[in-house]
This record gives C-alpha cells, structure tokens and sequence, in this order.
C-alpha cells in the first residue's frame, strides 16, 4: 500500500475510478503512513481517522455502484489546523485556543466532505496563521523537506509538510500574506491563492478576514484545479492542450528583486529561459502602486489581526512566541482614519495595477526571495526573526494587496518557486496557464 503515498491526488483517483484502489484501503494507508512516521506528529496536530474512514466507507460504496461524485471522490487530504471539523479540536496553532471545539464543519470542509473527499486530520500551523516562516515553539514546527533543520514556511506549515512527505494527497489551507504559497515553494509544492472570497470562510478561524482566502496544495496543476472544482462543487479548469504559444507574461521588477538571494533568482531566471523556449513573450515592466501598497500594509494587516485578536491575547500575552506577539500588538496604535484612509488608496492602486497590467496573461516574480531559514536561529535572534519573516512574504503579500489570484510552481532549483499572478476570480484561466508552465518547467 505504500507504493499508492507519494502519488498526485488525481492520479488516486483515476486508480479508485478504474477499480484498483478501494478508497478504504487507501485512507488506512495514510493513516497508518502518518502512525509509522517519525515526525508525524510535528506536521499533524491530530488525526480525525473516525471522519475519514466513514468517508472513506462511502466512497468506497459509491465507487462499486457508478456513482462517484468527481475525480477525487474518495482521495485523502489534510487540512490546516484553521478549518472547524464538527467535535474535534481546531487551536489554530495557539495555546490561547487551547481546547477549542467547534460544533460545526467549516462550510468548505463541509462541501469538500459531499464531494467525497477524506479528512486525514488537522496540520499544525503558525499561532494564529500570524508568521510566514513556519515556526511554532509553542506547538509544533514541522520539518522542510529540502533542508533538515530549517523551517517549512508558514503559516500552512504542517500543510506543505504532509504533501511534501507522503503523508496526504493533497492539502486544504489558507493564505493571508502567502501563507499558502510560500510553504509551497519551499517544499517544491503548487500552490494557489484564490480571490478573496471566491471560496467561503465560514468556520474558518480568522486571521485579517479582509485578506483571508482558502486554497490547496498539491504535487500538481491538475489537484489544484481539481481540489478548486470540488471546493466550489463546479466544473474544473480545462487544463487539456494548454500552451504558451502567444502567451504574454510580464515580469514585476524594482520591488520583487530587492535583497534577493542567488539560489531564488537562479531558479527564477532559469523558469523565464524555458517558458520563452517554450513559446512564451516575456517583457518587464515597473508598477510604482506595487511599492506604495506595500508600504500601506501595516495600517491594513494588523489593525484588523489585532481588532480581531487583542483581546484573548492579552488575557494570557505569556502564552505566545514573542515574536509573533509583537507582530499582532504592532496593530495596536493605528488609528482608525489611518485604516480608513489607507483602504480607499489600496482601491486606487488596485485600478491602477488592473490598468497596467491588462495586456498580460500573468505577472510572474519569484515566490519568495530567499531560502528556508535555520529554526533555531530565528528562535535565538529575534531581530533576524522579524528581517527574514518580513522578507519571505515580501512578494507574495503583493497579490494578496492587489486582490489577485495566484498560483506558484516549483521550479528547477529546490524551495524556489514561480509566482504567476491572474486578475481577481480568473482561477480556472490561470490554473490553465498554470498547466503548461508546470509542462515547459518539466
């Protein structure tokens, strides 16, 4: 049964619709893969094996009967420990949720759950979802799969974790400032930021709601646009004879490439080479918005985190890694105009982008410019916590500022991904773009 880990969800359920996989069988496997691992329990935070063998037992029937729901009915996935499961525990990643159990799904879960998916279980995450490095003292912080001893990326840690070590399908998570994305890349993932609100947050424990979006991780284009299509129980992409022949990318300069480090730019330059080889026109271009929106970002992400947050956190601050005590307290002073003022500009830069940027299919920059950073250092020093946590998600807050979907794809260089960035609700037409540039990176 261990042969079937490792494989793209897609691939498991072709295998349960031809009948060589029972989805009962399947599921044991990962439950028992996830047992037998040694670090298991620093990506799961539990296992809700009851929900998934259930779920299991009815795909299963279904299958035997012709009447599978969609491609993954029966296929197991994890999900981050944000997304309410009815009478399991859903900390978030926070000792101030400590014993939380919610008394409904979250209605994606729920939705996923009538599609025929399998809940393995809860991954660990960052405390509240509020860092983008992947380290958790309190809980847990799962491991990396390209480098023993640095952190995963965050806040979907134990998320990319799973995939990445054969211990789910695919995975459910959210993304805020990245945090999707950039555990992806690090984890050689496909990651995708949907548009705020193309999919429900309802159940889903809140970071900053007005950037909150819920998105999968996969080994593939194809699971994400699968995984999309049974979160919105719609049709999925058609990702069949997608080329780059005529596609027109633009590169983000200025921003995107300051501080970048050798192996991301590298891996990065190398993507360009093979998209243009394979038939795509690449042109650079600046966005003047892009910097000042970055600059409004802390009169936007933490005001609403701590508005939503300060008051259990300050009942009981000492039970918080103080870095990321720090980052929600920083939302503390801003003023209510300033957060006023600073989303009606954040409107007019987003116009400005949508004009700019109209001519192209995609914007591509690097995911993130630098590498996973060794767990115990940042632990140790905490001013390289804050300049290495601030610059992982450096580019990806980009799309979440600009309302855009997003989709990163490893590439040939380890935990270096390829951000391309679509207008706001073309998931399905970016996930099709997406298709042939996984195909041109080989």
């Amino acid at each position: 049964m261990d042969k079937w880990l490792g494989r793209s969800a897609a691939d498991l359920g072709r295998a349960i619709e031809a009948g060589k996989i029972n989805p009962v069988d399947l599921t044991e496997a990962y439950l028992d893969a996830i047992a037998r691992h040694p670090e298991a329990r620093q990506i799961y935070a539990r296992t809700t094996a009851d929900h998934a063998r259930s779920t299991a037992v009815a795909a299963a029937g279904r299958q035997r009967a012709g009447t599978r729901i969609g491609p993954l009915d029966g296929v197991p996935l994890s999900w981050k420990d944000n997304f309410d499961v009815a009478g399991v525990a859903c900390e978030a990643g926070s000792a101030l949720l400590k014993g939380r159990i919610p008394a409904q799904d979250a209605e994606v879960l729920h939705t996923a759950t009538t599609q025929g998916l399998v809940c393995l279980g809860k991954t660990h995450m960052t405390e509240l979802a509020f860092s983008g490095l992947g380290l958790n003292p309190v809980t847990a912080t799962p491991p990396c799969i390209n480098f023993p001893g640095a952190v995963p990326g965050g806040s979907s840690s134990g998320a990319a974790a799973s995939v990445a070590f054969g211990l789910a399908a695919a995975a459910i998570a959210s993304d805020t400032g990245g945090s999707v994305r950039l555990p992806a890349a690090w984890n050689d993932l496909v990651g995708l930021k949907t548009t705020h609100g193309r999919l429900s947050l309802k159940g889903v424990v809140p970071l900053c709601e007005q950037f909150d979006t819920v998105g999968p991780l996969a080994s593939t284009v194809e699971d994400c646009a699968l995984i999309l299509s049974a979160l919105t129980a719609r049709r999925p992409a058609d990702l069949k004879g997608a080329t780059l022949t005529n596609a027109r990318f633009g590169v983000l300069d200025t921003v995107a490439f300051d501080q970048i480090r050798e192996a991301p730019a590298n891996g990065f330059e190398d993507a360009l080479h093979r998209m243009a080889n394979a038939g795509a026109t690449i042109d650079h271009f600046t966005a003047p918005e892009v910097a000042e929106a970055m600059d409004l970002a802390g009169l936007l992400f933490t005001p609403e985190a701590y508005a939503i947050w300060g008051e259990v956190i300050e009942g009981a601050p000492q039970k918080m890694f103080p870095p990321v005590l720090e980052r929600f307290r920083a939302g503390a002073t801003v003023k209510a105009t300033e957060y006023v003022r600073a989303w009606r500009r954040l409107g007019d830069l987003r116009k400005e982008w949508e004009r700019r940027t109209g001519g192209f299919d995609a914007v591509l920059l690097p995911t993130s410019p630098i590498l996973p950073p060794d767990a115990q250092r940042l632990i140790d020093d905490h001013a390289y916590f804050t300049a290495e946590n601030l610059l992982a998600l450096r580019n990806t807050r980009i799309g979440n500022l600009m309302g855009l979907c997003v989709l990163t794809l490893p590439t040939m260089q380890p935990s270096c991904g390829l951000s391309l960035m679509g207008p706001a609700m073309q998931e399905e037409r970016l996930l099709r773009l997406g298709a042939a540039v996984e195909h041109a990176l080989g």
